[in-house]
């Protein structure tokens, strides 16, 4: 059975940081894209970041470019997001997702969620 769990949010004073987790399991962890994405209220989810299995560049939407960094773990199945220099517009439901297309087949695992509250 394919796990993915998030961990890590909290609330913070805007400027302050976070880590969020999240941790893979039933799957082979290395062949995945791994990914954040997040939710605010009354909003579409967006791609925060974007790691290839391949090791290869992350890609970070602009908003966040130069105060977030994800970094993965392939040992442990773990991927991590630094969250730097926090903004009152970053407060959202952060989810981790992990992604592999193998042949005709699509695999497309998400986690249910951190909740990330930057306020004063």
């Amino acid at each position: 059975q394919v796990q993915v769990v998030e961990s890590g949010g909290g609330l913070v004073q805007p400027g302050g940081s976070l880590r969020l987790s999240c941790a893979a399991s039933g799957i082979i962890f290395s062949v995945y894209r791994m990914s954040w994405y997040r939710q605010a209220p009354g909003k579409e989810r967006e791609l925060v970041a974007a790691m290839p299995s391949d090791g290869g560049s992350t890609n970070y939407v602009k908003s966040v470019k130069g105060r977030f960094t994800m970094s993965r773990d392939n040992a442990n199945n773990t991927v991590y997001l630094q969250m730097n220099s926090l903004k009152p517009e970053d407060t959202a439901e952060y989810y981790c997702n992990a992604y592999r297309v193998l042949g005709v087949h699509e695999y497309d695992y998400w986690g249910k969620g951190t909740q990330v509250t930057v306020s004063s």
